[in-house]
Order: structure tokens, then C-alpha cells, then sequence
């Protein structure tokens, strides 16, 4: 825990990188929370992404 606790950036930076990915990666599979976006964002998501 004391690892942790001296290194609060690069961790926070690391987590922000993942989750970024994770949902770049959710947008182009058509995961969960892209299914829950209005169709017309969808719409426009799913062309950007082809």
C-alpha cells in the first residue's frame, strides 16, 4: 500500500489511459454503453468508427 500511496499520478494516469481504451473499445463492439446511447448518436458513432 505504501507503493500506492507515493505513486498517486502515475496510477491515476495508467487508470485513465484504461478507461479511455475500454471505451473507445466499447464504441466499436457495440458494448454496453454504447447500447444505452440515443440512436442518433449511435448512428454517428457507428459511421465513425467503420
Amino acid at each position: 500500500m505504501k507503493w500506492i500511496s507515493k505513486n498517486k499520478k502515475p496510477l491515476v494516469f495508467v487508470i485513465i489511459i484504461m478507461v479511455f481504451i475500454a471505451g473507445i473499445l466499447d464504441i466499436k463492439y457495440e458494448g454496453l454503453f454504447f447500447q444505452i446511447l440515443p440512436e442518433s448518436i449511435q448512428t454517428y458513432l457507428a459511421d465513425f468508427f467503420k
